[in-house]
This record gives C-alpha cells, sequence and structure tokens, in this order.
C-alpha cells in the first residue's frame, strides 16, 4: 500500500480475530439451480491464507456469523455459487504517494481507512457461466451493443457483441465482461435473494483493501512492473498493443480466472484480466472520502468506479491505486467481482 512515509497498521492478528487451524473439505456433489435454495454443509475452519487450487466449501444458510472470525476460510454458499475468501477487518492507507510511477491525481490524497469488520470477497472475478445461469434464472436484459478495442480507438459502440460475444473468445471459466454496473448489481441482488445471504458490489475503499492484502507497494507483488506477466492478465508482448509489456503472460484477452497466482489473501486476477466494477459513485480524488470502508454514495453517480486493470491496460494501469470510471456502459474489458457481508 503506497503510505508515503507512513506505517501500515496491520495487525498479525487483525483486531483480534481467530485463525483456526485448518479448513475442512467438503465433496461439492452435483450442481443445484439457486432458485432451489443451498444445500445445508458444515461450516469450514481456515487455513493459512490460502493459494491457487485450495479447499472448497458449501457452508449452510446463515452460517456467515460463524465464519466472521475466521479470516482466510473459503466458501461457497451453494454448488454454484462464487467461491469466497474471508478477509480480515484491519486499517490501511489508501490511495498512491506523489512519487509513485503512473500515478493520476485522482488517486489522492492518501488517507486512513479502517474496515471494522471481517467480509467475504470472491475468490475470482465473476465467470461468464456464473453469470449465464444468473440471466437464464432471471431473463435480465443486457442490451445488444458493447464498447470494444477495434484497433483503431477503445471505445467504439459495437452493435450485436455482449456478454455472450464480447468480440474474441471466451470459456465458461472466463470472467465475464460487457456488463455494466447496473448488471453488475443485479446479479448481486439475486444471489442475495437466492441464498439469503447479502451478496453486493465491493465498496472502492474495500477492492484496494483487498487488493492489496497487507501491502505498501504499487502492485501487490512489489513495486516493479518486471513481475506482471506472471501474476497479472494485462497487455503483453502478445497482444498487439504498442503499450504492452515486453514479457508474455500468455493470453492476449482475457483469461480462465486463477490463471495467475493469487495475492496473499487467496484473490486471483485483482490486478488485470478484467476491470471491476465497485459501488463507489466517481469522484475526482479522496478528499472527504468515508474513512470507514463505507461506498460513497454521493458525487458523480452517472459514472461508476472501476478498479484493477484490465487485458489491454498498460503496466502503469495495473497498481492497487489505480482507478478508472465509466457512464455505466458496457465494455469487453469490464467485468465485477462480488463481496457478502458476514455480520449484521
Amino acid at each position: 500500500m503506497p503510505l508515503g512515509s507512513t506505517a501500515p497498521r496491520f495487525p498479525a492478528k487483525p483486531l483480534g480475530l481467530r485463525r483456526p487451524a485448518h479448513l475442512g473439505l467438503l465433496a461439492l456433489a452435483g450442481f443445484l439451480p439457486l432458485t432451489a435454495g443451498c444445500d445445508s454443509g458444515t461450516s469450514p475452519g481456515s487455513a493459512d491464507v490460502p493459494s491457487a487450487g485450495g479447499p472448497q466449501a458449501r457452508v449452510p444458510r446463515g452460517a456467515g456469523r460463524s465464519l466472521s472470525g475466521d479470516w482466510g476460510s473459503r466458501f461457497r454458499d451453494c454448488a454454484q455459487c462464487p467461491e469466497m475468501v474471508v478477509v480480515p477487518a484491519g486499517s490501511f492507507m489508501m490511495g498512491s504517494p506523489p512519487h509513485e510511477q503512473g500515478r493520476l491525481d485522482v488517486e489522492g490524497p492518501v488517507h486512513q481507512v479502517r474496515i471494522a469488520k471481517p467480509f467475504a470477497v470472491g475468490v475470482y472475478e465473476v465467470t461468464v457461466s456464473q453469470f449465464g445461469r444468473f440471466v437464464e434464472g432471471t431473463g435480465h436484459s443486457t442490451g445488444d451493443s458493447c464498447h470494444l478495442w477495434t484497433g483503431k480507438a477503445r471505445g467504439e459502440m459495437m452493435q450485436g457483441f455482449g456478454w455472450r460475444n464480447p468480440g474474441f473468445e471466451q470459456g465458461g471459466d472466463h470472467p465475464v465482461a460487457c456488463v455494466n454496473w447496473d448488471d453488475a448489481r443485479a446479479y448481486a441482488e439475486w444471489l442475495s435473494r437466492s441464498t439469503g445471504e447479502r451478496y453486493r458490489l465491493l465498496s472502492e475503499a474495500e477492492w484496494e483493501y483487498a487488493a492489496r492484502a497487507g501491502t505498501q507497494t504499487a502492485r501487490w507483488w512489489g513495486e516493479d512492473e518486471s513481475g506482471q506477466c506472471a501474476h497479472a492478465n494485462g497487455a503483453d508482448a502478445g497482444a498487439g498493443f504498442s503499450w504492452g509489456i515486453g514479457c508474455s503472460d500468455g493470453h492476449s484477452r482475457t483469461a480462465p480466472v486463477g490463471s495467475y497466482r493469487a495475492n496473499a489473501w487467496g484473490l486471483h486476477d485483482v490486478l488485470g484480466n478484467v476491470r471491476e466494477w465497485t459501488e463507489d459513485c466517481w469522484h475526482e480524488g479522496y478528499a472527504g472520502a468515508p474513512g470507514d470502508g463505507r461506498a460513497w454514495e454521493s458525487g458523480d453517480c452517472s459514472a461508476r468506479v472501476l478498479r484493477g486493470g484490465s487485458w489491454d491496460g498498460e503496466p502503469k494501469k495495473l497498481r492497487s491505486a489505480m482507478r478508472s470510471r465509466n457512464r455505466v456502459g458496457r465494455g469487453d474489458d469490464a467485468g465485477f467481482r462480488i463481496a457478502r457481508t458476514l455480520t449484521p
């Protein structure tokens, strides 16, 4: 986390939360439609911060309260629900210092944010298959156009494109793209209705807190952009962009979620793959921003904040503090990740 001269306030055991010895492994047998509710199961324990390929589990409806102290726990509320990981409470310094390479003025001033309670975050970005089940189950309209990269300019509105066809080939395990803020909110609301739990978009502060995972550097893996291809899917040597980094990350457009290393809190693709919608309205900086991690729901609410950079992003756009906005439109580099409230 870019702090200037201020040390991070992230305790080894955040705010007294317990860290259990192990994470129970439950078999995921079969797939039930979300509208049928979630299977009962055993609430998982926890392990050290999980890494790629770690255990998956289902927890019964209402089990979020028992998980609220078990940071690092991974769970699903049903077989087809996104896999979640519990993020600890704590404090961090949000934004980037003036000396950070690639910094934009809208990333300051650096300010302290305190996250008072643990919450759960999607281990991965929401996938094409997960979003497809939502559309099939609700009939939600996603339009018939999307802003695409055409090789000439960013953001040309193209008819006949959307999340099923974002202008490049995707599998069901790729992050959904060509979805707008309303689509993302509708998915979270549907998941809440289907499970009886409180799913939502992350606030911008929660997003940066989770993406940094206790780090102070420009990127969760370090200060230098040179490690990008091992950790994130951005504009690389094979993507055909003049601004791409010189290494190859193996994917010229989106990659299957989880293709790259997770950060210290077990989250994949927080930088790169697709930009992620957050709950917040847009502001040209952090003057007056909430200090408690809440979404900033005043300001220019015709535009919402996206975080994390994407498959077409140059290295300076794949930083933990990088912010962008969109007028709630659909783009081939925009998707989302969800959060779940664990305590009342």
